[in-house]
């Protein structure tokens, strides 16, 4: 089978479908919740005083494969990052995969134990899903779509409305790492460099914090857009302004370096495997040293403040101590990669 291709048989819902949903899907997704593949998964959400939070997305990236994770690690991970960000832990997934005709089984299967590895990380159980396989040429080998739910304790409370001036705003590490290295992987650039994309589930570095702290105010995951299109909807949604250092934004040469000779801008890169708080200043540098102690948090830095001085703008002030305003992407001014 690993040397075989998936056929438009392999999606019409008979023989061909049920044989690659027991023999190669449901080896590596066995959730007890899919055991007789019900139209719908019938599940039961502990601690209904407590609040549920319902998120979906779809994951198209070409190439399906690049250093430091996969469409299925991605998958996961985004979902888990965006229940994660509103203070839930993540226990539900449903899992659909839109399978272009043509693709390797070896592929596909590799992709299932990612994110059969991924989900087991994390907690999260796929209890749900769908399976379709298009004509060659109709996607990019396979498009994943989820949803996700989630159960955010009673005590947390995160929302744009409790963000004030003054507030800190905090970045859990080095922007940028997943876009440049899928960008580097599909168009063949090759440098002496070690970059992987920082795609990974924040979920424990979100909870550490939450644990440790009831002055977080909000978070947000800065994927598509960056932290160009992250810090600009904050703005806009709080009717402040946000000021940026920087001196403060934690990089590593080989994302600074290869921004550099890309013509890129950091702030627009996207990540999946970082997290942007905003809290109490007060408390900001304890949860910067509690992120500290998390391998995904290492680099995390107080990056900026909230001000009262350009409502809903974003300010940069560069390391020469000028300023200039950081606008949100307009049009496509990046290869897409999601």
């Amino acid at each position: 089978m690993k040397d075989e291709i998936i056929l438009l048989a392999h999606g019409t819902g008979g023989k061909q479908s049920r044989m690659l949903i027991e023999n190669l899907i449901l080896k590596y997704l066995h959730d007890p919740a899919l055991r007789f593949l019900p139209d719908s998964a019938s599940i039961k959400v502990p601690r209904i005083n407590d609040e549920i939070c319902f998120t979906t997305d779809s994951f198209v990236v070409s190439p399906l494969f690049f250093p430091g994770g996969d469409i299925g690690k991605l998958a996961i991970c985004g979902t888990v990052n965006d229940l994660a960000v509103c203070g839930a832990q993540a226990l539900y997934m449903s899992c659909s995969l839109i399978i272009e005709e043509g693709l390797r089984f070896s592929e596909l299967e590799r992709i299932l134990r990612s994110m059969a590895t991924t989900a087991g990380k994390t907690g999260v159980r796929i209890v749900t899903g769908d399976t379709k396989v298009v004509e060659k040429g109709k996607c990019d080998g396979i498009f994943i779509n989820t949803c996700g739910i989630g159960v955010r304790k009673s005590h947390v409370s995160l929302g744009l409305e409790r963000i004030k001036p003054g507030d800190a705003i905090i970045l859990s590490g080095v922007p940028g790492m997943h876009e440049l290295a899928i960008i580097c992987t599909r168009e063949n650039i090759r440098f002496k460099s070690s970059l992987k994309s920082d795609c990974a589930p924040i979920k424990d570095l979100v909870f550490q914090v939450l644990s440790e702290s009831v002055d977080v105010k909000f978070m947000r995951d800065p994927t598509r857009g960056g932290l160009a299109t992250t810090l600009n909807e904050i703005a806009s949604e709080c009717k402040f302004g946000i000021r940026i250092y920087e001196s403060k934004i934690p990089l590593v040469k080989s994302v600074k370096y290869l921004c550099e000779i890309l013509g890129f801008d950091v702030m627009n890169l996207a990540c999946e495997g970082r997290v942007v708080m905003i809290a109490k200043y007060d408390d900001a540098e304890k949860i910067v040293s509690t992120m500290r102690k998390h391998p995904l948090g290492r680099k995390a830095n107080i990056i900026g403040v909230i001000t009262e001085r350009f409502p809903g703008k974003v300010i940069l002030e560069t390391v020469n101590g000028s300023e200039r305003f950081i606008m949100m992407p307009s049009g496509r001014q990046l290869p897409r990669i999601c």
